[in-house]
């Protein structure tokens, strides 16, 4: 299900980018005022609006208690995912591709970065998760390996002051035909666990970024909200004073 999940919602999320470029090539200046253009806006406005619900539900713990008896939180956020990229793709077609007003394009503008910000945070930051308890549970393997073949070198009273001249030796009979000796293991054992170290560190440093990019996402759908409450509210006021 999370696979099917991730490729449709890539395809609406490189279809609404790709969508957005159409300026370029169509323009539609009366089609936000007809009847399919507001049913387009309407849609996408209720649709933008349902992501709302799984944010206040995930940060409110008597709320969250009570609605998760009836609706898992995994629903919920599918609802939050499909819900806050169809949005935005309804609202690009009400657009027509006609951005002549202040508002309207600050709220396009709004609503493709926060669509961008929320597909960062929820697949690369996943993705970099997943990477790091891979990571971590190799090193941890690797870790148990290592202290055995350490083991085994001190109850044969071996040295490992100097690694690095038995790992010399031991590819020197390797290339001809010898065998190794243990401390090669152990010298190449602990290069493989310096690898895993530097790469959980690295991912671990993605993770506190995306961390970052998405307390950025929350901030920028505040300003999306209140750009859209704005467009609503003008466009209301224009309205009713032109049937007047």
């Amino acid at each position: 299900m999370k696979e099917r999940e991730r490729l449709v919602v890539t395809g609406i999320f490189v279809v609404l980018l790709l969508g957005w470029l159409g300026f370029l090539v169509h323009r539609a200046p009366r089609f936000p005022g007809s009847l399919a253009g507001a049913i387009f806006g309407i849609a996408g406005a209720v649709l933008m609006v349902v992501p709302l619900a799984y944010s206040i539900v995930k940060r409110i713990r008597p709320l969250r208690d009570r609605l998760t008896q009836h609706v898992h939180l995994r629903t919920l956020l599918a609802w939050h995912i499909y819900a806050g990229i169809l949005g935005p793709l309804l609202a690009l077609v009400h657009t027509g591709h006609r951005f002549d007003s202040p508002i309207g394009v600050a709220l396009t503008a709004a609503m493709l970065i926060v669509v961008v910000s929320g597909f960062t945070g929820r697949y690369l930051l996943g993705y970099v998760g997943r990477e790091l308890n891979e990571k971590k549970a190799m090193r941890a393997s690797l870790e148990v390996e290592l202290a055995r073949a350490r083991d085994e070198l001190a109850r044969e009273g071996v040295s490992l002051a100097h690694p690095w001249r038995w790992a010399l030796v031991g590819s020197l009979l390797a290339a001809g035909g010898g065998t190794a000796p243990a401390s090669l293991r152990v010298a190449r054992l602990a290069e493989a666990v310096a690898d895993v170290e530097y790469a959980i560190r690295s991912h671990a440093l993605f993770k506190a970024w995306f961390a970052r990019w998405l307390r950025l996402h929350i901030v920028l759908s505040v300003v999306l909200y209140a750009l859209l409450a704005l467009h609503i509210g003008t466009e209301i006021y224009y309205g009713l004073r032109w049937l007047r």
